[in-house]
């Protein structure tokens, strides 16, 4: 279920960027350099690495040895946590743009909100597809999965929607009334309340799209 809580636009989004930043520049950057890939993975709390053994928790960045709190420049992060920081270069082009020497601003509430949509949108992947592996991927912040040529996943917000969604994105694009978005098909998740309804949507894109 969701948490319930009406979270402040402009929180979520100054929330949403600064998580963004420490995926990206903090995880998904330094464990590019060192094991060749951006993957990270849905974990309570948030989001870790995939082979990288830093766990964002809230508003704490765990890693081997201790922790500190998601606070300070993204560069201070790196720091403690032992990684340089930076995004994976030459890799993708559509970057946050977040300087690693700006704040670090997360609200607790929203970080909070942000996980459990995450956390209902990978599980409502696993129904769909039980022998999938959720990725988020740190380029657009989805947590997502591609089965014949249709991407399933949920967003934490972005300039198509501000806040986090559920998606259904065929390659081919398809008509109808289902498919109500630019990229296929997309449902806030205050329409989706818990991970049986955002699984019974993946569900129905997915026989939509093959038909």
């Amino acid at each position: 279920m969701g948490t319930g809580t009406e979270i402040d636009a402009g929180v979520l989004a100054t929330t949403r960027r600064s998580l963004h930043g420490v995926a990206e520049m903090v995880v998904a950057g330094p464990q590019h350099r060192r094991f060749d890939t951006i993957r990270l993975l849905v974990a309570p709390g948030g989001f870790r690495g995939l082979h990288l053994p830093l766990h964002v928790d809230g508003t704490t960045l765990r890693f081997d040895g201790g922790s500190v709190p998601l606070a300070g420049t993204y560069r201070g992060l790196a720091d403690a946590a032992g990684v340089d920081v930076g995004v994976a270069v030459d890799l993708y082009t559509d970057v946050t743009g977040i300087d690693p020497d700006e704040e670090v601003v997360v609200d607790a509430a929203a970080a909070a909100h942000l996980a459990d949509c995450w956390a209902r949108g990978d599980a409502a992947l696993r129904v769909l597809a039980p022998e999938s592996s959720p990725i988020l991927w740190p380029e657009h912040f989805d947590v997502g999965i591609t089965l014949d040529q249709v991407n399933y996943g949920l967003s934490p917000g972005d300039g198509y929607h501000p806040s986090p969604y559920a998606y259904v994105g065929p390659w081919t694009l398809r008509t109808g009334d289902f498919w109500n978005a630019p990229f296929g098909a997309a449902r806030p998740v205050e329409d989706l309340p818990d991970v049986a309804a955002m699984a019974a949507f993946f569900a129905e894109g997915r026989e939509r799209a093959a038909s």
